[in-house]
């Protein structure tokens, strides 16, 4: 990687703000981050399916600290979406000042600390806080990329190929599938 994780974050939340009031990403905040690094760098990354996968995979933990610049930070964020009841999670961009810019019912900027008194969706919990992981973490194993295809569109028929799979597992298993 020839850019510094700063110049990378840097460029990840100029292209999350000219967002900013987009209602393109709803229910898809993980691919919001992961497009705003993304595309904004000319980058790959490689995350969950949804943004609790992602809090896993890259071992976001809880930390007195604040979240540094261009930081993934991620919440409990247990729904539906289209039949499938789980913890989905939630997550959004650490812009290093105690606020993150993350897609909710649209792109919008949120101090860190209000964000579980949130308004959930019916039939969502409210928020809580899960932890950060540092934009390091999240560009391990990162490639370069091109991206010809439309960002929502993208994150539109992304979602709808993860969902997919969701439905099939929840027809052969439990209805509710809460992660702990």
């Amino acid at each position: 990687m020839t850019a510094d994780v700063d110049t990378i974050a840097r460029n990840a939340l100029q292209w999350a703000e000219e967002h900013l009031g987009s209602t393109d990403y709803t229910t898809r905040c993980l691919a919001f981050v992961e497009d705003a690094v993304e595309r904004a760098n000319n980058i790959e990354i490689f995350g969950g399916d949804y943004a609790s996968e992602s809090a896993r995979l890259y071992g976001a933990a809880g930390s007195s600290d604040p979240p540094p610049l261009g930081a993934f930070v991620f919440f409990r964020s247990v729904g539906v979406i289209q039949g499938v009841r789980r913890d989905w999670g939630h997550v959004g961009l650490s812009m290093g000042d105690g606020r993150i810019i993350h897609a909710w019912d649209r792109v919008r900027i949120d101090d860190l600390s209000s964000l579980p008194a949130l308004t959930p969706a019916a039939g969502w919990d409210a928020l809580s806080a899960t932890g950060w992981t540092p934009l390091s973490r999240v560009l391990d194993g990162s490639r370069p990329a091109s991206w010809a295809t439309d960002a929502a569109a993208a994150a539109v028929e992304q979602q709808r190929h993860v969902l997919a799979g969701h439905r099939e597992a929840a027809t052969s298993g439990p209805t509710e599938m809460i992660d702990p």
